[in-house]
């Protein structure tokens, strides 16, 4: 039996994901192996992209761009009529709608009449053979245009015809703001110069025209509606005014010749008088009580200060203060009881009574000022009162009054600001401006703008190996197949054996062994007898350890052994087969046999001329004894099965009592039994013999055989899985598996070591090979 422990054999088989083999995160080192190993499409794709680009820049007709430039002002005339309408800053919607009617086919229209285009044989035929080439498959794949009429009328053809050279003209357009500022870039690109400058400076002359005449029909338009606004507005005035007339008649109200009613006009003069009754009244007050405060008070200083208006008390005053004066200084003299300064101090006091004589008189006068001036309010006061009496009926009326001349005020006012409007409207009308003007007029180019080489050949590179990069993913997605032999550990848990190179298949030559002897296998394909020929090889060291796998895996006593695959034709026959030599040239006994009724390939290849085997055996029509071929070099003996006719009950013939005797029997005489069975894949036949077998040997071809077919077979054949001693893949390209092989995989240690491998015959023959081509 196996020996599990010994070899960590994993007794469950791994989960493996839809990328089975690839890590989660991206490993460098495995890209760029996986970049080696698709360079070759990398290139390819590469290269042909880059021929195609250079094709392309061959065959192009060169094109060449003129670009003008024009500015649009930004600050707007404010006495436009659309000024209103509208800031007088220019946003970058505004731009970007500027730019859209440059773009427009009202623009393109302009430059085709203006141009005669249609007339023009440079601008109709300008694209080259590629264009030519382009607009034919356009018309064939514009399943539309096949079921066209033939009885379009000419106008209709002339109006296509004008439609084709403004979607020419706009297709070859390229308009751009120049940053953030009022400053647009139209470039016009054709394969003529010439043309191409004609074209783009028409543009700017069409874009001018064109929003000339915008602002020509917008004026009229405008006109067109204010005139009928004042036409309605006029016959609204008139009508509030007779409204007012009929209203004022109607009612007897009277104006003055300044517009005002006299009702009105006589409050507000009674209003106004008695506002200034009611301020003489108040003055007059005042005045009478400061100067009966004076006159109580008895003090002249206070009187005389207050009172310098009246030229009496002036003249008193004066003559009190030089009487005053000169008794100062005779008292200094002659002392204050001096009859003189006593007389003196008489006339002082004569003048002082004189002067409150004089104020009381002016009191008087200001008491009568104030009676006339109350009596004048009293009277003014009645009369205000009279008169509100009398319009306070009134005022219901003239409220209705206000509210017509309010109306008919309003309607003047519309009047007059829709004439001014209509003036200037009538005036911009006559001489329409636009805000737009050209700053740098195009000129003729002096080298083409297209096709820019460095450009085509850069993005060409570029995008081959964009084409390549996904060509090469999709291949290395596609790469199903069993590459490192880390995918055999990761997918199935199996141990790994070694790698067989693939060999070259040479056609059948003369038999190797006596053909006379009818007990000996007849080889005439070095492939079957390889590890004979090539002992030392990298092949024969694969399949030694293959044997020691087998060896050590299972128990000491004679060893049944299957070889097995999962599909047809992957190299099972041929590794059976060179195993088993490869044992006997080492002394063994082994038997060899060919246990695939369905098709025995072995059987064809090494024994096409024997009539009986296997099948005549387990029937017990021959002995075994009889049936035994021999090879010659290595003493490895062959049971062959003859399928004359299709065995309907194969799977019942292989698992048969007579089946496992016969292992049995041959177990005791051999050493190993080798068996080459049908594959697991289409066929059930050897799922009813594992039972018989010690172990199996798995071969899958590399690169082929896919990964998830191999698990699913092993999840399928759980005995199997448990008693397959290892792995090998068959048909290696040792160049390409290197490819593969990055460092940290087993394989690579099999790509490098591959020369070492090599006997020493084959060396020396490559060594001279190479001194000889040297």
């Amino acid at each position: 039996m196996l020996d599990r422990a010994a070899h960590n054999r994993l007794e469950i088989i791994p989960p493996m994901d839809s990328s089975a083999g690839v890590q989660s995160t991206i490993d460098v080192v495995a890209l760029i192996a996986g970049l080696r190993r698709q360079k070759m499409v990398l290139s390819i794709a590469t290269c042909s992209v880059l021929l195609l680009g250079a094709v392309y820049c061959v065959s192009a007709v060169p094109r060449y761009t003129a670009t003008n430039e024009i500015i649009i002002d930004s600050h707007k005339n404010l006495s436009d009529l659309t000024a209103s309408l509208a800031d007088a800053t220019l946003d970058t919607a505004a731009i970007d709608s500027q730019l859209e009617v440059i773009k427009s086919d009202n623009v393109a229209a302009l430059v085709s009449k203006e141009l005669q285009l249609d007339q023009n044989p440079l601008f109709m035929n300008d694209g080259g053979l590629l264009s030519a080439v382009t607009r034919t498959i356009s018309h064939i794949v514009n399943v539309g245009s096949w079921f066209v009429s033939a009885s379009v009328n000419e106008e209709e053809r002339r109006q296509a015809f004008r439609q084709a050279i403004i979607a020419k003209l706009e297709s070859n357009l390229d308009v751009k703001r120049v940053g953030r500022t009022y400053i647009l870039t139209m470039s016009y690109t054709s394969p003529n110069p010439k043309l191409s400058v004609d074209i783009a400076n028409a543009y700017a002359d069409a874009y001018f025209t064109d929003q000339l005449n915008a602002r020509y029909e917008q004026v009229k338009r405008a006109s067109g509606w204010l005139r009928d606004r004042l036409t309605e507005l006029k016959t609204s005035s008139i009508k509030a005014d007779m409204a007012i007339q009929q209203f004022k008649a109607q009612h007897g109200l009277v104006s003055s010749g300044d517009g005002k009613f006299i009702g009105d006009q006589q409050v507000t003069e009674l209003t106004t008088q008695l506002s200034a009754a009611h301020d003489q009244t108040a003055n007059a007050e005042a005045r009478l009580q400061q100067i009966t405060d004076i006159i109580q008070s008895g003090k002249t200083d206070v009187a005389v200060t207050d009172q310098l208006g009246s030229p009496v008390i002036n003249d008193l005053r004066t003559k009190y203060l030089k009487a005053a004066k000169t008794a100062q200084e005779l008292t200094s003299k002659l002392g204050p009881t001096h009859y003189q300064v006593i007389s003196l101090h008489k006339d002082m006091d004569e003048y002082q009574r004189l002067i409150f004589a004089e104020l009381k008189r002016i009191a008087m006068t200001y008491t009568s000022d104030l009676e006339v001036a109350r009596a004048r309010e009293k009277t003014l006061n009645d009369s205000m009162d009279t008169l509100a009496g009398q319009q306070t009926s009134s005022n219901e009326v003239m409220v209705q009054l206000r509210q017509l001349i309010r109306e008919s005020d309003s309607y003047q006012s519309l009047y007059t600001t829709f004439l001014q409007r209509y003036q200037d409207a009538l005036q911009q009308q006559s001489f329409p401006t636009t805000e737009a003007r050209t700053i740098t007029s195009a000129t003729l180019p002096s080298k083409p703008s297209w096709p820019s080489i460095p450009f085509i050949m850069v993005w060409s590179g570029l995008l081959g190996m964009m084409i390549g990069g996904a060509l090469a993913a999709w291949r290395e997605y596609n790469d199903q197949g069993f590459r490192i032999p880390d995918q055999v550990r990761e997918v199935t848990g199996l141990h790994f054996i070694g790698v067989l190179e693939k060999l070259s298949l040479k056609k059948a030559g003369p038999a190797t062994s006596d053909i006379s002897d009818p007990q000996q296998v007849l080889m005439r394909e070095p492939i079957m007898r390889h590890v004979l020929d090539m002992p030392l090889s990298g092949f024969a060291e694969t399949l030694r350890s293959a044997k020691v796998e087998v060896d050590l895996q299972i128990d000491a006593g004679a060893k049944v052994i299957g070889v097995v695959s999962v599909m047809p034709g992957e190299g099972k026959t041929t590794t059976a087969k060179n195993l088993a030599s490869l044992m006997a040239l080492q002394g063994a006994r082994v038997l060899l046999i060919d246990g695939d009724f369905r098709n025995p390939g072995m059987t064809r290849r090494i024994a096409a001329h024997v009539t009986a085997g296997l099948i005549e055996v387990l029937r017990k029509e021959r002995p075994l004894e009889e049936l035994l071929l021999r090879e010659e070099d290595s003493g490895l003996l062959f049971l062959p099965s003859v399928v004359k006719k299709r065995i309907l009950d194969s799977q019942v013939l292989l698992a048969s009592k007579e089946m496992e005797q016969l292992l049995a029997d041959a177990a005791a005489a051999f050493d190993y039994v080798i068996v080459d069975l049908p594959p697991l894949g289409p066929v059930i036949d050897v799922r009813g013999i594992t039972r018989f077998f010690n172990g199996f040997v798995f071969v899958v071809e590399w690169g082929v055989t896919p990964r998830r077919a191999v698990r699913r077979v092993l999840e399928e054949n759980r005995e199997i899985y448990e008693k397959t001693v290892g792995l090998i893949f068959n048909s290696v390209i040792s160049a390409r598996m290197k490819k593969y092989n990055y460092g940290e995989s087993r394989g690579y240690y099999y790509g490098k070591y591959a020369y070492y491998y090599t006997d020493g015959e084959s060396r020396r023959s490559k060594s001279s090979g190479k001194k000889s081509r040297s």
